[in-house]
């Protein structure tokens, strides 16, 4: 029965279930190594992306273990075809969370940068001083990220905006996130996030709106690709790094050619 999409936004979790069901009905023994990011991607016709988010998902549950440039690893079996997941990952995926904020966050920017007075200003300066001094990514650098954020957002003196601009970023506040993030983040990342806080900081300062739309749209753009990077497969050079997959909407992928290949791997 082929793998259908019918919700796309939850497209990953229907490729961690089926992942599931393939680890729980031994086609991918414990112990063993499941197809590369690629493989799956290709094989599923799906995107990278929503491959990783799954991959992601299972390892959370305890399924898998992934280890950057050696492979993706079977650990257990779920006992049950029903996710343990659930309750600690958010609706949609990190890359949809941060998609959705590059087109919320870059119009709030534009507007700050027509209303900021000196006051609105003086308030990001603390929070960027109070970045600078907190060092590398920890649980006060992620409080004062969000702190910057909702911060732009008071500036238009709107509630609701404020605490939807709050409550977008608290969905990365999550195990599932933090597990991504632990792959694609360190200092050099913050550091570079940092920059482009003070570019969007700038903007808004200077009243140029269309500045400030691009500046913030551009840093959550960067934060997306900054989780794109590839992971979980041996390492060699890639013929399409940097690349996503776009994902194919013709066909979705029948789940046996999963089979196969789990099958071709054990008589290997």
């Amino acid at each position: 029965m082929p793998l259908k999409a019918v919700e796309p936004r939850r497209l990953y979790r229907q490729i961690a279930e089926h992942l599931r069901e393939l680890i729980n009905n031994g086609e991918f023994p414990i112990g063993g190594r499941l197809p590369s990011e690629r493989e799956l991607a290709e094989t599923l016709h799906v995107s990278r992306p929503s491959v990783r988010e799954a991959l992601i998902a299972l390892e959370v549950e305890g399924l898998v273990r992934i280890n950057v440039g050696s492979g993706i690893y079977v650990l257990a079996t779920s006992g049950s075809s029903s996710p343990r997941w659930a309750a600690g990952v958010p609706p949609g995926g990190p890359f949809e969370i941060l998609h959705a904020r590059e087109i919320i966050e870059a119009s709030v920017a534009s507007e700050a940068a027509l209303l900021a007075g000196p006051k609105h200003i003086e308030a990001i300066d603390r929070v960027l001083s109070r970045m600078d001094e907190s060092g590398a990514p920890n649980d006060e650098w992620i409080a004062l990220d969000r702190e910057f954020h909702v911060t732009i957002a008071a500036v238009l003196e709107n509630e609701v905006l404020v605490r939807f601009v709050g409550q977008l970023f608290d969905q990365r506040i999550n195990p599932y996130f933090e597990r991504l993030a632990s792959y694609f983040e360190d200092d050099s990342t913050w550091r570079r996030a940092l920059a482009e806080h003070r570019a969007i900081r700038a903007a808004i300062a200077a009243g140029d709106p269309e500045s400030a739309r691009f500046a913030m749209r551009h840093h959550l753009q960067l934060s997306q690709e900054r989780f794109s990077r590839g992971f979980g497969e041996p390492v060699k050079p890639p013929s399409d790094a940097g690349k996503t997959r776009p994902a194919a909407r013709s066909r979705a992928a029948d789940p046996r050619d999963l089979h196969i290949k789990a099958q071709r791997r054990k008589q290997i």
